[in-house]
């Protein structure tokens, strides 16, 4: 079968025959999801537009995973539940909401209203602004472009210089597209998202190292040859492991999908997009970008 040979290595797969369609293909996905995310936008999440928090005590234990399903009935936006001290005292923190007419909707009361059925005390209720202000988002712009340059410089001192422009391209093409994904089919973009995203980037450059890793130690094997064949050989002889690791990754990742319930299915959709966008820019993004930044001219039989 095809794909127990591409897990066993047996594979003599042309990759780089089609390197300027697979770069065309990722330079219009990366564009669209740039006008995405500037034009059309991210739909934030509590932990960046702020929100109202209601603290109440259950008489008796609830049933969080029930009161999800309820408050979510009530098409308010993300609401998120945390029990704090007992299991009887449960955090309700929701996003500010506002009508057709821009007009603020009484979310407090809203929720108040749908717990009438239950025995509750109200012990405070108060607005809560987002957890990342203007100062943070600025902080992490800056700890992102830090966290580039740093795997620029290593990447740099490694291989060399056209390794680490390739792998620093196919990085933001992974991140971007992520934030494309989430702007174009407006899944809720929130703290957990950010984490995903920079578990994706350090994914992706880690895949990228191995093959890079790989073309490098067949460009002393193989000097007689043409560069682009040294990735074909290069990328034939990872993609058993490339794919072997995203597949394992990606079944774990569904597991969680399905039974980790709505708290952190936003996490988790994010995380699987990243390590098929991954798995392709490492392919398909990095090594040719490699081909064409290649410094040397290499003899051909």
């Amino acid at each position: 079968m095809p794909i127990l040979r591409i897990l066993k290595g047996g594979t003599d797969i042309k990759f780089m025959k089609i390197k300027k369609l697979t770069l065309f293909i990722s330079s219009i996905l990366f564009l669209l999801s740039l006008g995405a995310v500037f034009f059309k936008g991210l739909n934030l999440g509590i932990d960046f537009t702020g929100g109202n928090l209601i603290e109440v005590r259950f008489k008796e234990n609830p049933d969080l995973n029930n009161l999800r399903i309820q408050m979510n009935k009530l098409d308010l936006g993300e609401i998120q539940l945390q029990s704090i001290g007992n299991k009887n005292d449960i955090v309700i923190r929701v996003q500010e909401k506002k009508n057709s007419d821009n007009k603020k909707i009484e979310t407090i009361q809203i929720i108040k209203d749908s717990l009438n059925d239950k025995s509750v005390e109200y012990r405070r209720s108060e607005f809560v602004g987002p957890k990342v202000g203007d100062e943070l988002v600025k902080a992490g712009v800056i700890a992102v472009i830090f966290s580039l340059f740093g795997i620029l410089i290593y990447i740099w001192l490694r291989f060399q210089w056209n390794f680490a422009l390739g792998a620093i391209i196919a990085l933001i093409h992974d991140v971007i597209l992520t934030l494309g994904f989430f702007s174009i089919f407006q899944f809720e973009f929130n703290l957990a998202t950010v984490a995903a995203v920079l578990t994706i980037a350090g994914y992706s450059i880690n895949d990228t190292v191995v093959i890079y890793d790989r073309i490098r130690e067949s460009m002393r094997k193989y000097k007689q040859i043409s560069f682009d064949e040294v990735i074909n050989i290069s990328l034939n002889g990872t993609l058993s492991r490339t794919l072997m690791t995203s597949l394992t990754t990606l079944m774990a990742l569904l597991a969680l999908f399905i039974f980790g319930g709505i708290v952190i299915s936003s996490f988790i959709i994010a995380l699987i997009w990243g390590v098929l966008i991954g798995t392709y820019s490492s392919l398909y993004v990095a090594s040719p970008i490699l081909s064409y930044l290649k410094q040397e001219k290499r003899q051909v039989n």
